[in-house]
Parts: C-alpha cells; structure tokens; sequence
C-alpha cells in the first residue's frame, strides 16, 4: 500500500510540474515603452525564447499599427499588400499557434524603415491554441494617452521573475499536496 501511494505522490508531482513549467507566456512587446517608435524593437527581442502557444501582445498610441506580413513585405515595410492580419486598435495581440518565422511591421511606413518591426521565430513543432489568459484587444476608448507607457497592474510578462515565481510555487504545492496524501494513506 505505501508503494502505491509513493507512486501516486510522484505522479501527481510530476502532473504538476509538467503543467506548470510548460505555461504560455504573454510577451509585451517593447515592455513598459510598447509598440513604439522610440523603442529598440530589435534590442527587446534579442535573448528571448518564443515558443508556441506563446502571445505577443502590441500595445501602442493611435500614431502607430501593427500588421502581420510576409517575409518580403518585412523586408521592404510594407504594410498595404498581402496583409496577413492588421489592427489599429492600440491593444493587439497575436498567439503563436504554431512553429516558424513571423513577422511583424508598422503599417506607418517611415515607422517601419526607422526600426518598428519585429521578426520571431517560434520554437516547438506542436499545434496550439491561444493561451487561456491571453490578452484580448481592447476598445479605444480603454488606451492610454499617446505618449504614456502602460503596463498591466495585475501582471506583468516582461517580469521573468514573476513567471519563475509562479513555477516554483506551483511545484512546492504539488508536492506538498502530493506529500499530505502520502502522509494520509500511511
């Protein structure tokens, strides 16, 4: 019997540890400054690992859009032919459903030629949906005024100590569950 419950315990633990370590992240591109010509798209990218199932979430004043493109239309900036998927709402995001090269552009062409587009490469080779807790684009009236930085209050996902937070108490309470039910059954 205390076999048995061992093996429970590891297998609950591992459920748990499995869930949480592989959890989506929500990236704010250009953190804290946005989807910004001010801001060195190239620079907020560089280091960071997107995988699917991952959100890129575009935050950005009326001056600015955000739209989808091809490889082609990212190298020229532009924004007018062969859109993939364009906003100009302000609050935009894109979930990265599956694996591959994605690129991203201002529909602003000036913009665009002085630095605001980004290239990701999504890792991983399954299929996914967005994230349960992704952003969803917002009305215009709930933007920020042009100008101000916005970051969520109840979450930030530029934070990575934030997300390694959440990890590790995940893991510490699947194995504290998993050690009370150990415990009971002996």
């Amino acid at each position: 019997m205390a076999k048995l419950s061992v093996l429970i315990s590891i297998i609950i633990f591992l459920f748990y540890y499995y869930t949480f370590t592989n959890a989506a992240t929500v990236y704010t591109v250009g953190d804290s400054a946005g989807w910004d010509i001010s801001t060195d798209i190239d620079s907020w990218a560089k280091g960071k690992t997107f995988s699917v199932g991952d959100t890129l979430l575009f935050q950005y004043s009326q001056y600015h859009t955000v739209s989808e493109v091809k490889r082609e239309n990212y190298e020229r900036c532009n924004a007018t032919n062969n859109v993939i998927q364009s906003s100009s709402n302000g609050n935009t995001s894109f979930a990265l459903t599956g694996p591959g090269e994605r690129y991203f552009v201002c529909g602003n062409r000036l913009h665009c030629l002085g630095g605001m587009k980004l290239h990701v490469t999504v890792h991983g080779n399954q299929v996914a949906v967005a994230p349960v807790g992704a952003p969803q684009s917002q009305p215009e009236d709930s933007l920020p005024p042009p100008g101000s930085s916005r970051t969520n209050n109840y979450y930030n996902p530029s934070n990575s100590s934030f997300l390694y937070r959440i990890e590790i108490d995940s893991i510490v309470l699947g194995f504290l569950v998993s050690l009370l039910i150990l415990l009971q059954v002996m």
